[in-house]
């Protein structure tokens, strides 16, 4: 039976639990620390889209330079 509930990964990060599997994937194949990309990434991308933030080609590659430059 399937588990019933708030999915605190879609809470967190806008993608389902099992998606995020396939992001963590994905993460190790590119040599990506997947918890960068979860922490640094899709929650502040999340957060954009909830809070009805534009989110057009250039605002998405700023939000990703930022967090590529937290890693430098």
């Amino acid at each position: 039976m399937a588990k019933k509930g708030l999915d605190t990964t879609f809470l967190h990060y806008g993608v389902r639990r099992e998606d995020m599997s396939l992001i963590e994937t994905i993460s190790l194949n590119y040599q990506l620390d997947a918890d960068w990309v979860k922490e640094d990434l899709l929650r502040e991308f999340h957060e954009k889209k909830v809070s009805k933030q534009e989110l057009d080609d250039k605002s998405i590659e700023r939000l990703i330079d930022k967090a590529l430059q937290k890693i430098k």
